[in-house]
């Protein structure tokens, strides 16, 4: 039997948030499931290992300027043409799209399995498709995504970097894939002057290339915590994920970082400025920290200078004890 599972959001972040969905379809049939994702959901880098995953085929749309593969008419028929070769027995889609339903239906792929048609509108990322994926093959799946990386890579990782385990390791995720999801170098700059008072540490900063990530690593990296820090942005996935794991915890704003972090295990403190609480929380390993004056947050908070770097490290004391 063969079967795909369409996950077209983009970003790493929903890729970990639907992992124990496509796991679920896997785990009910006892065979391997392939997956239909974006470029940018970085599969390829953290899923080509997975036991529970086949083929990983390639969304190739909405890029900048829509000239991708499966883009427009062409690439529909496009996108049917690559479906049909793979003979697909079963598809579930993660979405409410007509456009995959049909290029399903062309494909020849005998048995659709999707959302409701046309109700994208206000769709809650974790219910839909703890929803789904119970009403389709009656399984309750809980949201606690699961990343396996093998001991050996953790081991060597460990001997690479020169990670001490008698050293307080912690992962600072100060990226973030916009401006208003980006927490002040000043607020990671005082929390490590907290931490550091008690505690012999070391500090693995991840973030990206984009201008204003690199200003914020710079400006930590300009401090006396300097010789403590260890920069990411020029590993890949696979070389982060195993230092990741050697991390005893990580402090992190709303990012792929967060995500990945807790999907390894990694007891995680999501900085939440900027976007729906549910990004924050929705894993057992996750512990967000709301702005000053805020229960919760959405697109609109714009709270990244109200995140009270005390009550970042007084979270961090709960979760060490």
């Amino acid at each position: 039997m063969k079967i795909l599972a369409v996950q077209n959001r983009m970003g790493i972040g929903d890729m970990v948030i639907f992992l124990p969905y496509i796991e679920a379809i896997s785990k009910k049939f006892e065979v391997p499931v392939s997956i239909l994702v974006k470029e940018n959901s970085k599969a390829l880098q953290f899923l080509n290992n997975n036991k529970n995953i086949d083929k990983i085929i390639i969304l190739d749309r909405d890029n900048k300027l829509k000239n991708g593969r499966h883009d427009g008419i062409i690439g529909f028929y496009n996108l049917t043409a690559d479906l049909k070769k793979y003979n697909f027995d079963k598809i579930f889609i993660f979405n409410s799209s007509l456009r995959f339903n049909l290029a399903a239906k062309i494909a020849g792929i005998k048995n659709i399995y999707q959302y409701p048609l046309f109700k994208k509108k206000n769709q809650h990322i974790i219910n839909t498709a703890r929803k789904f994926v119970k009403d389709k093959i009656q399984l309750i799946v809980e949201s606690d995504p699961e990343i396996l990386i093998s001991n050996e890579s953790i081991s060597d990782s460990k001997l690479k970097y020169k990670i001490d385990s008698k050293q307080l390791n912690i992962l600072l995720g100060i990226g973030g894939s916009g401006p208003t999801k980006r927490i002040p170098s000043s607020t990671f700059i005082s929390f490590m002057e907290l931490v550091t008072k008690d505690y012999d540490c070391r500090f693995f900063l991840a973030t990206g290339k984009k201008d204003d990530e690199q200003k914020i690593l710079n400006e930590i990296l300009e401090t006396k915590f300097k010789n403590s820090c260890f920069a990411l942005d020029n590993l890949n996935l696979k070389e982060i994920l195993p230092i990741i794991k050697n991390c005893r915890i990580s402090i992190c704003n709303d990012s792929s970082f967060s995500h990945l972090s807790s999907a390894l295990g990694i007891q995680t403190i999501v900085l939440m400025a900027d976007a729906p609480l549910l990004y924050g929380n929705y894993s057992s390993k996750m512990f967000a920290i709301t702005p000053d004056g805020e229960e919760s947050v959405n697109h609109r908070t714009r709270g990244k200078n109200k995140i009270n770097y005390n009550k970042i490290f007084k979270k961090f004391i709960d979760i060490l004890n």
